[in-house]
């Protein structure tokens, strides 16, 4: 196996090292990572490999657009390749440890690579086993997940070709990715089959974990009201228990409570429940208490509380903010100048606050605008607008077409 140099044309190609030293390696060449490692080299950090098995990149976001049948799956996609900033080493393989100690990272393919500093951002792993019988119901034609991108293209076709009959939609308790996210194929859909003439001849269910759809007072009002013209059913601090592939019934029941309500489903889309990767948690980077398993990390600076040279972003990281891109690529600013600060023997002294966004989808052409801080204040970007958490037409413009720009040509180059 080679090792491409650092001045090489193909640097920033996948290599695979039996053991090498990198001044920062990062974990998870998704959002989070490739944003990083852009911002770290416009800092002028030399030295940066990221870690990534996948060959293909998405943008998540889309994926509830291409469920909804608002965006082409084609459009959610680019070769990582092409998305891995010029001058970083792209490792292709996953990690199954760290050692914090021995300052080395361990890939699946046997690799070891030494490291000054750590920026871990791997996302969140989905428990399709913590629902009784769900992995197998994922087989059949009736139970999709538009969490992933195969199951959103499924979903798509579903709720597409669906005129009557009951659809459940799940949001999982717990900390999830974006778990807004799972309501808004919902709502494009019955837009949709309002359209159609045929909304009335399909009951459509929503379970969530809260007492509210949302959490926060001034969305929950804007989302109850979409909710109640479309005669959605909203099962309130509830989860899914079972799953039935062969009955197409899924349990539904409170949380906290034994009895659970079997509801027959013509179509079923779950979003999983989701915890950080083990191997946190196994290398000692999580706190003891943390039966999510995420970084320990200081929520401002994004420095680990016990290792000076572990930091961590997004969903892995241990920070109070709600778990959404919009929170990443804030995030992302604050690690990697505190990251480069550190290096040139600096303190670090840029804050992250805690800012979440959420774009809900509420039809085809609309969106309500959630953007919030830790304690669910409003917290708008732009300050002239503090009503975009109002259904709107000019955020749905932003959320379908303006932010996958972005995303593509600036965020993932370090830009903003």
């Amino acid at each position: 196996p080679s090792v491409a140099r650092m001045d090489s044309p193909d640097a920033s190609h996948e290599i695979r090292a039996e053991a090498a030293h990198h001044r920062d390696i990062i974990v998870g060449g998704g959002n989070g990572g490739v944003s990083a490692a852009a911002r770290l080299r416009r800092a002028g950090v030399s030295d940066i490999a990221v870690i990534e098995p996948q060959t293909v990149h998405r943008y998540q976001p889309l994926f509830s657009h291409v469920a909804g049948g608002t965006a082409r799956a084609s459009q959610t996609s680019r070769a990582q390749a092409d998305v891995v900033p010029r001058g970083v080493r792209w490792v292709r393989n996953a990690v199954e440890a760290v050692d914090p100690t021995a300052r080395t990272v361990t890939t699946s393919g046997g690799d070891v690579l030494g490291y000054d500093h750590l920026v871990l951002s791997p996302g969140m792993v989905k428990d399709w086993t913590a629902v009784a019988g769900l992995a197998e119901a994922l087989d059949t034609p009736e139970v999709a997940s538009h969490y992933e991108f195969d199951g959103a293209v499924k979903l798509s076709a579903l709720l597409r070709d669906l005129r009557s009959g009951t659809v459940v939609f799940t949001q999982p308790p717990g900390p999830a990715s974006c778990s807004g996210a799972a309501q808004k194929p919902m709502y494009q859909a019955c837009a949709y089959w309002r359209a159609l003439g045929c909304l009335g001849d399909i009951r459509v269910v929503l379970v969530v974990p809260e007492e509210t759809v949302f959490g926060l007072a001034h969305i929950d009002a804007e989302l109850e009201r979409v909710i109640a013209e479309f005669g959605i059913e909203v099962r309130t601090a509830s989860e899914i228990r079972a799953v039935s592939g062969a009955e197409r019934e899924v349990a539904i029941g409170r949380i906290g409570e034994t009895d659970a309500e079997q509801v027959r489903y013509d179509v079923l889309n779950v979003v999983p429940p989701q915890s950080a990767p083990g191997w946190i948690s196994a290398a000692g980077l999580a706190a003891a208490d943390d039966p999510g398993g995420f970084v320990e990390v200081d929520p401002e600076t994004l420095r680990h509380r016990r290792l000076d040279n572990v930091w961590a972003i997004g969903d892995a990281a241990g920070t109070t903010n709600s778990k959404s891109g919009g929170a990443l690529r804030k995030q992302t600013f604050v690690a990697a100048e505190n990251l480069a600060a550190v290096l040139r023997g600096r303190q670090p002294k840029r804050r992250y606050d805690g800012y979440g966004v959420c774009p809900l989808t509420v039809s085809r052409s609309s969106v309500v605008w959630a953007e919030f801080d830790p304690e669910g204040r409003a917290d708008p970007t732009i300050s002239f607008l503090p009503q975009m958490y109002r259904e709107n037409h000019l955020a749905w413009i932003a959320d379908r077409y303006v932010l996958p720009w972005v995303y593509w040509n600036l965020i993932l180059r370090g830009l903003v």
